[in-house]
């Protein structure tokens, strides 16, 4: 019963886009996965998404692309960190506070097929990103899009496989 309380968050990642649905909601983010940081000891996120490049080029900072490796989906854990939190904040519901919101359950979908599948360290790596934004239960999933009904049951298609 609590369980099915959660919020649901359906994320979708590649090295040219990321999109994240609130499922309950239907709120749908999606945009480039970039980063633009402040140089410096203590960078700071300066935007993310399609702004990102033009906010680097104004402010001296650096762009960065934390999905764009050829080898790995993530390539700098704390800059894909910023980036799907990002994401998260602006699909969750309007007049929610951080501090009150409930932990989402959510589902990470790698978009691709990398040679040799993704590897553990990979697989790893996803789910702590959807912990390290807030999610109380990460589920890795490979094969085609879930719907709506599959999502918020929590049961995966055969069509497809849940990544341990």
């Amino acid at each position: 019963m609590l369980h099915s309380l959660l919020p649901v968050y359906y994320v979708q990642l590649s090295p040219t886009e990321v999109s994240v649905l609130n499922v309950k909601s239907n709120v749908l983010v999606r945009d480039l996965p970039e980063v633009a940081v402040s140089p410096g000891a203590k960078p700071t996120v300066l935007a993310v998404g399609s702004a990102a490049r033009q906010a680097a080029a104004q402010s001296g900072g650096v762009w960065a692309n934390p999905f764009g490796h050829p080898r790995s989906l993530v390539s700098d854990f704390v800059l894909a960190e910023a980036v799907l939190k990002h994401f998260v904040i602006h699909a969750a519901p309007a007049g929610w506070k951080r501090l009150i919101a409930p932990s989402p359950r959510m589902v990470m979908h790698p978009r691709g097929e990398p040679e040799g599948g993704y590897t553990q360290v990979e697989i790893r790596a996803l789910r702590e990103l959807g912990m390290a934004v807030g999610a109380a239960l990460v589920t890795v999933w490979q094969g085609r899009s879930l719907t709506t009904e599959e999502l918020l049951s929590g049961r995966f298609p055969l069509e497809g496989r849940v990544l341990t």
